[in-house]
């Protein structure tokens, strides 16, 4: 997770949440780490002015999977970059399809 642009590591929610609503448009997304849920990420997409979050989660296996909408079954992915591809794609369980990765400012 960590080489893909749009980490942007141990920030709170609240902090994806204003990264996002400055991005500003619908199908921004970024990426950021778990704060209640040690070792899993959370991605984070903007949808008519809400900010859905989705949390990521590494299996044992070495295989990824994310959360999606109840009903929707489960898909595991070998790596991260092909689970964020994937929901690029819309009609995939969930909000908006991932269209803007919002990239970590080298600061």
């Amino acid at each position: 997770m960590e080489d893909l642009a749009e980490y942007h590591g141990a920030i709170s929610k609240r902090q994806a949440e204003e990264i996002l609503n400055e991005a500003g448009r619908d199908g921004s997304y970024l990426i950021r780490d778990s704060m209640s849920s040690a070792g899993s990420y959370c991605v984070c997409v903007l949808c008519d002015g809400w900010i859905y979050t989705y949390r990521v989660f590494k299996q044992k296996d070495g295989l990824w999977t994310i959360e999606m909408a109840p009903g929707m079954k489960e898909r595991l992915f070998r790596n991260a970059s092909n689970l964020i591809a994937a929901f690029k794609i819309p009609g995939q369980g969930i909000s908006v399809p991932l269209l803007y990765p919002v990239n970590k400012s080298k600061k």
